[in-house]
């Protein structure tokens, strides 16, 4: 059943521009639907006024605002622990299974953190889809962050054909499965078991033939490898300096290390990006992480 309030009957041929003006004047009622009447349509307004008249409307549905929330394939996962509007997104999204809150930040060498379901499957995995790879991931076992697919498209851009790369800090392989479209050889590496183990089931999943994946400490790898590469991922924001001598020993002349870190708004650049022997260093914006804190990339072209 319909709800009776004031209109205005407007011809067709001007509706648009008295549309426009009621929702200026802030007088159109949106919560009701436009109504059609032959050659003329009806706009609902919120009171009376001179030329309005008495008509049934249809209510629009009013969609009740849905928690903060961020999306990894088919999991939600909540910034606060709020069972309600865990049921209220699940109950809305058909492509969720699954909504978690995080009991903890990142943490260990293994940049894990620990989750609790509030509403849905009782799973931390998902499979999740960026620009056409899909990536089976475990959040619970090993670190992911989707608002990175953006950054992973501008390296992908900037690379040229052929280039050998290496990945300090993999996980389930977003970067080494990505840049395989361009690279020569992509060398995937982390010190986590379980993340190599989803990253050779990613490499699989993605028929890419040009991923080696490899079971390392980050520290090490100058003498694992013993070579230099064109372009190094090194995204481990929170603990990712401390390895930057190790990128420098593994990036060759003329080279790219891509150093990813959290720095608040009034923090100076970090002293050992200054040793390293560069050509050129570009800082850039990548999203925005906390109030006062911003996630950041270093473009640096080695000397």
């Amino acid at each position: 059943m319909g709800k009776q309030q004031w209109c205005l009957r407007v011809n067709r041929q001007g509706a648009e521009t008295v549309r426009r003006a009621l929702l200026e004047e802030g007088t159109l009622d949106k919560s009701l639907k436009i109504r059609p009447d032959g050659d003329e349509l009806l706009f609902p307004v919120i009171s009376e006024r001179e030329g309005s008249m008495m008509a049934e409307f249809e209510e629009l549905y009013q969609r009740a605002p849905l928690p903060r929330h961020e999306l990894v394939g088919g999991i939600a996962i909540l910034a606060e622990d709020d069972p309600a509007g865990a049921a209220a997104i699940l109950g809305d999204r058909p492509s969720v299974h699954t909504v978690l809150f995080a009991e903890s930040a990142v943490e260990g060498e293994f940049r894990t953190k620990r989750f609790r379901v509030l509403a849905g499957d009782e799973t931390t995995a998902t499979i999740h889809t960026e620009y056409g790879r899909t990536f089976r991931i475990d959040l619970e076992k090993a670190y992911f962050s989707a608002r990175l697919a953006s950054e992973r498209q501008r390296i992908t851009a900037i690379m040229h054909d052929g280039e050998e790369v290496l990945d300090m800090f993999a996980g389930v392989g977003p970067f080494a499965v990505m840049l395989a479209e361009k690279a020569g050889m992509v060398w995937a590496c982390d010190l986590n078991p379980d993340a190599v183990s989803l990253l050779i089931g990613n490499i699989s999943r993605n028929r890419v033939s040009n991923v080696i994946p490899t079971l390392a400490d980050a520290a090490d790898l100058p003498e694992v490898f013993g070579r230099r590469f064109d372009r190094v991922i090194m995204n481990l924001p929170l603990m990712a300096e401390r390895f930057l001598p190790a990128a420098s020993r593994l990036c060759r002349p003329g080279g790219t290390i891509h150093f990813y870190a959290l720095v608040g708004d009034e923090d100076e650049d970090t002293p050992l990006l200054r040793r390293i022997p560069s050509r050129s260093m570009e800082k850039r914006f990548v999203r925005s992480y906390a109030p006062g804190r911003s996630h950041v990339v270093y473009d640096i072209v080695v000397d």
